[in-house]
């Protein structure tokens, strides 16, 4: 089957999570990726364990590197280095996530390989940008944290919390492979490549869209609110009989159908409540009246009572719980890849002509 990008190639020489996750993406959709990795180590992330695969393997690394090839390649060798020069100039797109100026020194730069391929699409992905943030450290979760993130996340304001994955890592290597596809429909047109630079602070204050709008737009600086949101109430978590449940609702309309089923239809000609400005002022009061009605009932009859009426509701599922709810709504969110016993996290793409497909297993490191 052809994938979108059968044809480019992709020289992959960054490691650990946003750029592997974006070149992974990359060989969903046809690329040929080859992942540049140390000699005896490897990417970092092969080592990240448990949990571990039935192959042995660290899951962490699984999860971003099907559809690739490794070449081990020492960087401080002659013979390493120029073998590493080599793929950078055939390829057609050269993703790293060096120390910025790090590849500039070793005459894997921009400015030198496009001498020699003008075509050549280069990103590179830093924590801080390439100017004076190129020093600081580009972890996760030092960005959820610098970049706001963890401002805004949490019980309460005592308790500022990372999100439970390297998101700002993922948002990151989204934006990578939105700034190549781009960056190749314009060498299509003009037979040129560019440079791409995207950063993990940049990527977050990108993706906080309503809450970074507040600060630099309406000079309102965001703090935690729990699971409560800032601008639309009852959009959170409430207690039911035996467990909690989430309700979205999102306009009037929404709400009158929830208190309706809940039974206390007054609730949506009461002053307070009648509008969303006056429920987002009011939500304390509101909150509880909400929750003495679902407290006569499990989250579950509430899950499906609400469905019902059109209220946006659910349980709080852990992940085997979510998967099994995909496979119920026949998303078939995994894959097998031929070569493996391991089971992947579906492309979550779908396209009619050219789907991603799963031609190669993470690649192994060599025994020695």
């Amino acid at each position: 089957m052809t994938g979108a990008l059968d044809g480019l190639i992709v020289a992959d020489f960054s490691r650990v999570l946003a750029g592997p996750y974006a070149t992974m993406l990359l060989g969903d959709l046809g690329a040929e990726v080859i992942k540049v990795e140390r000699p005896g180590a490897g990417d970092d992330t092969r080592s990240w364990g448990p949990p571990y695969d039935v192959e042995g393997n660290a899951t962490y690394f699984g999860s971003v590197n099907r559809n690739k090839r490794s070449v081990f390649l020492d960087l401080g060798s002659p013979g390493g280095l120029a073998e590493a020069r080599a793929l950078a100039v055939s390829a057609d797109i050269m993703i790293e996530n060096f120390k910025p100026g790090g590849l500039e020194e070793l005459g894997l730069g921009y400015r030198a390989l496009s001498a020699e391929n003008p075509g050549l699409v280069y990103c590179s992905i830093s924590g801080f940008g390439q100017g004076a943030g190129a020093e600081l450290p580009g972890y996760d979760l030092l960005v959820q944290a610098m970049g706001g993130l963890m401002s805004v996340t949490g019980p309460d304001p005592d308790h500022p919390s990372k999100v439970g994955v390297a998101l700002v890592d993922v948002i990151t290597g989204l934006h990578a492979v939105y700034g190549i596809l781009a960056a190749i429909h314009h060498r299509t047109n003009t037979g040129l490549g560019q440079r791409i630079e995207v950063n993990l602070l940049s990527s977050l204050l990108s993706a906080m869209v309503n809450q970074s709008a507040a600060q630099i737009a309406g000079g309102v600086t965001p703090g935690i609110l729990g699971n409560d949101h800032p601008s639309i109430t009852p959009y959170g978590v409430y207690a039911a009989a035996d467990r909690p449940i989430v309700l979205a609702v999102g306009n009037n309309r929404q709400f009158r159908s929830l208190v309706t089923a809940l039974g206390v239809p007054q609730l949506a000609d009461h002053a307070s409540y009648s509008t969303n400005p006056d429920r987002v002022k009011h939500r304390i009061t509101l909150r509880a009246l909400l929750e003495e009605a679902l407290a006569n009932h499990s989250a579950d009859h509430w899950y499906e009572v609400l469905t019902a009426v059109g209220v946006p509701s659910g349980p709080i599922n852990d992940l085997e719980s979510a998967m099994d709810l995909a496979k119920s709504l026949g998303l078939d969110p995994t894959v097998t890849v031929p070569g493996s016993q391991v089971p992947q996290v579906a492309n979550p793409i779908r396209m009619s002509a050219t789907p991603p497909t799963y031609r190669l297993a993470p690649p192994s490191l060599p025994q020695s």
